[in-house]
């Protein structure tokens, strides 16, 4: 969970901010007027469009870190084995939304129509531990039992 949910997806999003420089620099267009207008607004669009693909591309480990997480609260007791199952779904779901928003973009609909519920996972996983919080069952210690 730590490989995949940190150490994995800060890296992706400080590159991704190379991506949001250069959209930058050549919306403002200050030392790059070789180019001419079209030109500028072309390139622009590429960065931004490159910058999306990459959200995408790290979505892809908010999606394989929630399985490890979906096991661990699945077999613990501690919170309900329903939110276990959304979980696991939920990781789907976000590989689902990362694979066709890069290699089959025509079909975002379609998936955002299958998923959308399911990618709540962790959100309801968010408000149990709120409202709720984890089952914790009393100790007796053998002093007050004998």
């Amino acid at each position: 969970m730590v490989i995949l949910g940190s150490l994995m997806a800060p890296p992706l999003f400080f590159a991704d901010s190379v991506n949001d420089a250069g959209a930058l620099m050549f919306a403002r267009g200050d030392f790059l007027s070789v180019f001419d207008k079209s030109q500028r607004e072309a390139m622009v669009m590429l960065f931004v469009r490159l910058h999306d693909h990459l959200i995408w591309a790290n979505a892809f480990f908010w999606g394989l870190w929630l399985f490890p997480l979906a096991v661990l609260v699945y077999k613990s007791g501690f919170l309900p084995r329903l939110i276990g199952a959304w979980l696991f779904i939920a990781g789907v779901a976000w590989l689902g939304f990362s694979f066709t928003r890069i290699a089959a973009p025509q079909y975002n609909w379609m998936i955002d129509k299958v998923f959308n519920s399911a990618s709540f996972g962790e959100i309801v996983f968010m408000f149990w531990l709120l409202i709720r919080g984890a089952k914790v069952e009393k100790q007796v210690s053998a002093t007050t039992a004998s």
